[in-house]
C-alpha cells in the first residue's frame, strides 16, 4: 500500500468512483478516504450527484434494450416493403414471370403444332408412337415413307416421277377388263405402291359408290402386283389416287 496525499487522491476520486483505477490505486485511494474526512466528503458529494442525475433521468423502456434493434429493423423492412418503389419492383418481377410463362406456352404450342402437322402427313396407321416416328425419319420414297407423284421431298430436283403401270398379264388388268362400273360413275381410290410393286392400304375415297365391280377391283389390287414407280432409274414407293370410270365411246358422224 502506497500513502497518497489529498492532492493525489482528489485527482483520482472521479475515476475511483467509476471503478476505472488499477487495483493497487483503488486500494490506496480507499485507504486514504477512510482516514481523511475532507476527501471522504468529496466522495460523498460525487455519489450524491450521481443519485440526483439518476432520479432526474427519464425511465427506461419496459422492454429489454436488446430487443430494440431487431424491432426497429423489422419496422424499417415493413415500411420499405409497402413503399411505392418496392411495389413497382414486385410488379415488374411478376410481369417478367408472366412473359416467361407465355413464351414457354407459345413455344410448347408451336412444337405441338409442328408434330401434329408432321403426323397428319403420315398415312393412317395403328402402330405405336415409336413406329410413327420411324416412318417420319425414313427416307422419302421408301416403303415406310412413300413419296408423292409430284416429286416433292426427293433429291433429284425437277426430275419427273414415272407413275406405276398395270402389267397386261396380271390379275389387276384382267379385273379391269371385267369390272362392271356403271356409265358416268367415277370412283376415286387411294393406295400405296411399294418399291416392289405391291399395292397396300387400298381405300375408297367416295363410299357412296360401292358396287360389286369396285369391290372386286380393290381386292384384285390388294392381291396383284404393278410395275413400281420410277425415279432417277430406281423403283420408288408412292402414294397414288386412281379415278375409276367406265366410259362408252360412241362413234361420231363422218
Amino acid at each position: 500500500m502506497t500513502l497518497m496525499n489529498c492532492s493525489a487522491v482528489q485527482r483520482r476520486l472521479q475515476s475511483f468512483h467509476d471503478g476505472e483505477l488499477p487495483v493497487r490505486e483503488m486500494i490506496d485511494v480507499e485507504g486514504h478516504v477512510g482516514t481523511c474526512p475532507p476527501c471522504a466528503r468529496d466522495l460523498r458529494q460525487i455519489r450524491s450527484l450521481r443519485d440526483a442525475l439518476r432520479l432526474a433521468a427519464a425511465p427506461a423502456p419496459a422492454e429489454n434494450w436488446a430487443g430494440l434493434q431487431p424491432g426497429v429493423i423489422s419496422r424499417m423492412r415493413a415500411e420499405h416493403h409497402e413503399s411505392w418503389s418496392a411495389r413497382a419492383q414486385r410488379f415488374i418481377d411478376d410481369v417478367h414471370l408472366v412473359w416467361i410463362g407465355l413464351a414457354s406456352a407459345t413455344a410448347t404450342c408451336a412444337l405441338a403444332g409442328s408434330i401434329l402437322g408432321m403426323v397428319q402427313n403420315i398415312p393412317d396407321r395403328n402402330d405405336s408412337l415409336a413406329a410413327i416416328f420411324a416412318v417420319m425419319g425414313a427416307k422419302v420414297g421408301s416403303d415406310l415413307n412413300p413419296a408423292a407423284l409430284d416429286g416433292r421431298g426427293l433429291d433429284l430436283g425437277p426430275t419427273p416421277v414415272l407413275v406405276p403401270t398395270v402389267p397386261q398379264d396380271g390379275v389387276v388388268y384382267a379385273t379391269l377388263e371385267t369390272a362392271t362400273i356403271p356409265d358416268g360413275v367415277m370412283v376415286p381410290l387411294s393406295a400405296q405402291v411399294t418399291t416392289s410393286g405391291s399395292v397396300e392400304n387400298v381405300r375408297m375415297l367416295d363410299r357412296t359408290q360401292s358396287s360389286t365391280g369396285v369391290r372386286d377391283l380393290m381386292d384384285a389390287l390388294s392381291r396383284g402386283r404393278l410395275e413400281p414407280a420410277q425415279y432417277g432409274g430406281a423403283p420408288l414407293a408412292v402414294n397414288v389416287v386412281w379415278l375409276l370410270a367406265n366410259t362408252t365411246v360412241k362413234p361420231g358422224k363422218t
